[in-house]
């Protein structure tokens, strides 16, 4: 698989990364065997990158991934977050200096490693200066505990404030077909800074594979809560699916590796990290590094987040995202 860069200091991973949240939480029923038999076959397929954090769970990815990776460690990326005040479950957030050592250490634990390829401030806490908390992160590169360093659903001047402290190699936040937002300030202040850029959610959450019905999600899955999937906003949202769908039958191929490969198309220095829990979704989305798209179907995918009914998320976690 085709490397790409993540910033100027020197990370290089797969083109397209792993989401492993919803091997743990969010979508469902967990099944942990399936889930570790995807993250194997991502890394067969080349795939380097894995996505964790610890508040998914709690903790309890960072421990799935960490018994994926042994004896299977050499040669992948793992980026992990923190920022979120954990209890029994995410209560606000915490980007002290304090808690940024603390985590990583026992992330590090979690995850049986002696290293954190990639860190990310997972949210900004608003009570603490940034340059606070990346200083605190700075000094875990220092120490030899991370890599490289991340943000997460940051506005540009965080970016900027941030990056003057050490340097930026990934911003992750959404990105799709029908969540563009960052390309109003937040992507032209990436590549202004040299930082790479990596899209969660690039398939809407399911939404736009064209497979997703919203009456049939378990009674645990967190969709339920967000305003796109409410009954109303996604027979709206039905009509971004039904372009998809046509672009992905002229292409003979799926919604979902139409929804991916426009991400893909989006730049060099942009790595999704679409999240699966299973084998044959992982390598439906893996043929989407092979889709080529015209320069008109690109142009009718184009207009389709302004079709978007409802907002990504709940007005609590929201307010969690600086836009």
């Amino acid at each position: 698989m085709k490397q790409r860069k993540l910033g100027t200091q020197g990370l290089t991973v797969s083109e397209l990364g792993l989401g492993c949240m919803g091997m743990s939480m969010a979508y469902g029923t967990a099944d942990e065997s399936e889930a570790i038999a995807t993250i194997h076959r991502a890394l067969d397929l080349g795939i380097n990158f894995l996505d964790t954090a610890e508040v998914y769970g709690p903790h309890t990815n960072e421990r799935l991934v960490g018994r994926a990776l042994r004896g299977r460690r050499d040669g992948v990326v793992v980026a992990t977050k923190f920022g979120f005040r954990i209890g029994d479950a995410a209560r606000g957030v915490n980007g002290s200096p304090e808690n940024a050592k603390r985590v990583a250490d026992e992330s590090l634990a979690r995850l049986g490693i002696d290293r954190i390829d990639l860190y990310y401030l997972h949210r900004r806490d608003p009570s603490v200066p940034i340059e606070e908390t990346v200083g605190a992160m700075k000094e875990l590169v220092d120490d030899g505990k991370v890599r490289y360093l991340g943000l997460s659903e940051v506005n540009a001047e965080t970016l900027r404030r941030a990056n003057a402290v050490h340097p930026i190699s990934a911003l992750q936040s959404e990105y799709s077909l029908w969540e563009r937002r960052v390309e109003e300030s937040v992507l032209p202040a990436v590549r202004e800074l040299g930082i790479g850029f990596v899209p969660y959610s690039p398939l809407g959450r399911g939404f736009l594979t064209g497979t997703l019905k919203v009456h049939t999600l378990e009674e645990n899955d967190f969709r339920r809560t967000h305003p796109r999937f409410s009954a109303d906003n996604a027979r709206s949202n039905e009509r971004i699916v039904e372009v998809v769908r046509a672009v992905a039958h002229e292409c003979g191929t799926t919604p979902a590796q139409v929804a991916l490969a426009w991400v893909i198309s989006r730049g060099d220095d942009v790595v999704p990290i679409p999240g699966t829990k299973r084998v044959r979704y992982l390598e439906e989305n893996v043929r989407a590094l092979d889709l080529q798209l015209t320069a008109e179907q690109v142009a009718r995918l184009e207009g389709l987040a302004a079709m978007t009914a409802g907002e990504r998320y709940t007005p609590e976690m929201m307010k969690l995202v600086e836009q």
